[in-house]
Parts: C-alpha cells; structure tokens; sequence
C-alpha cells in the first residue's frame, strides 16, 4: 500500500468519525442511542 493510499484511507476514517460525532451531539435526535459492539475475549495462558 503505498502512502498516498494509506492517506487516503485515513480521510475516509476521518470523515466518517466527523459524521458519527456530528450525529451523536445533533439534538434533533431525542430517540435513544444504542450502540451494540461485538467483543471478541480470548483467553491467554501465560
């Protein structure tokens, strides 16, 4: 990948983390906001 690629993909990232901040603080949104992340938990032997 070269690095005008991996700043191109950084963009898009940026942007979509400026769209998802935007929604979260519009206060024409009174509905409850609920965000389900799926979690992967490994168990790890030392």
């Amino acid at each position: 990948m070269t690095t005008t690629e991996k700043i191109a993909n950084a963009k898009k990232r940026i942007d979509e983390l400026e769209r998802l901040i935007k929604y979260w603080n519009d206060s024409d949104h009174d509905e409850e906001k609920i965000v389900n992340f799926k979690r992967k938990i490994e168990n790890k032997v030392a």
